[in-house]
């Protein structure tokens, strides 16, 4: 019996989350339009559209003209149905997005940094929001840690959040569906949205930032995460004999190498090559505040010293912050997408 139940709930959000994704993804659509692109019965479909339409998460979008008989009626999404919040955490702040449905912004901002504070001061900050937007139902993390199945288990200087389920304690607090991703994963899936993807590209996002080094890898369109998600830990990657990646662009002083010097130039080189010989990546993305364009041509050349220059990939700057958030919403949305209304 138990059996039939999980059953019938499973088969009613696979066919929710059908119609949510298309009726996000074509604007507006008809009961038969949703039958035919989904391949489910008309009764099956209207039985979801009355439900949908009558707990307002979908809106009237007027009448097809007529072909001779009854005018069929066009349903929309309700982007204001649901809101979602992206965070990003770094040692001074935290850059936030809030969001509707179809990801249009609805503020943006920063705070207070809470990795050192802890997640008391961060759960705060989200009953805040939620004040300001009741209609939120989906809260996706960025951590400068690694994460596995929502539970960060290596965030270097921020003891408090050490192996800690960010994810299981924020469900069970605000009794809704949260995603926490690592920072670079996050950027690289953002990056990868705005490309052409039909060639599926791989691609290589690197940073080197304030808490170290980290590396996004995204391998025909899906996020690498290895084995134990610790994938992208690149500081710890031995390029020579005595230093290993981290220990290769940091100063006596401890602060990460200026990439204009050739220390740092020629450690980003050799990490280049290293990713071309195991991966083939067809792109390597650099933070622009970090790298300018003198900078890629140095490395890129320097590259060649190591690697055949017909295999190294082409090496880029963009808008890291940009891309983290961009990476978080998608990662909100599809959360939101598949999880309310349970």
């Amino acid at each position: 019996m138990s059996e039939t139940i999980s059953t019938t709930k499973d088969m009613k959000k696979v066919i929710l989350t059908n119609i949510r994704t298309a009726l996000i993804a074509s604007g507006s659509a008809t009961k038969v339009e949703l039958c035919e692109k989904l391949g489910i019965s008309f009764p099956t479909i209207s039985k979801f559209v009355s439900q949908m339409e009558k707990e307002g998460e979908l809106l009237s979008g007027g009448f097809d003209d007529s072909s001779g008989g009854r005018r069929a009626q066009r349903y929309a999404y309700n982007p204001e149905f649901k809101l979602g919040v992206a965070l990003f955490l770094e040692k001074m702040e935290t850059q936030y997005t809030i969001y509707n449905c179809f990801g249009e912004v609805k503020e943006k901002g920063a705070v207070s940094g809470f990795l050192q504070d802890g997640v008391e001061t961060l759960t705060s900050q989200i009953e805040l929001f939620i004040e300001r937007y009741p209609r939120i139902g989906s809260l996706a993390f960025g951590v400068p840690g690694s994460v596995n199945g929502g539970r960060i288990i290596y965030i270097p200087g921020y003891e408090k959040f050490q192996d800690f389920d960010l994810k299981g304690s924020m469900e069970t607090r605000f009794k809704l569906p949260v995603v926490v991703e690592n920072d670079m994963n996050a950027a690289v899936l953002g990056y990868h949205d705005k490309l052409d993807t039909r060639d599926n590209p791989s691609l290589i996002y690197l940073y080197f930032g304030q808490n170290g080094p980290g590396a996004g890898i995204l391998v025909n369109g899906n996020v690498l995460r290895g084995s134990t998600s610790f994938s992208g830990e690149i500081s710890f990657v031995p390029l020579y004999d005595r230093h290993n990646f981290q220990q290769a662009i940091t100063s006596t002083k401890g602060m990460v190498t200026d990439m204009h010097e050739a220390q740092g130039i020629d450690a980003v080189s050799r990490l280049v090559s290293a990713f071309t010989a195991i991966l083939n990546p067809s792109l390597v993305i650099f933070c622009r505040d970090e790298i300018n364009e003198g900078i890629l041509e140095t490395i890129a050349a320097q590259s060649a010293s190591y690697t055949p220059k017909e295999h190294l990939p082409k090496l880029t700057a963009s808008d890291w912050k940009e891309d983290y958030l961009e990476g978080l919403k998608r990662l909100g949305l599809e959360r939101m997408i598949t999880a309310f209304n349970d």
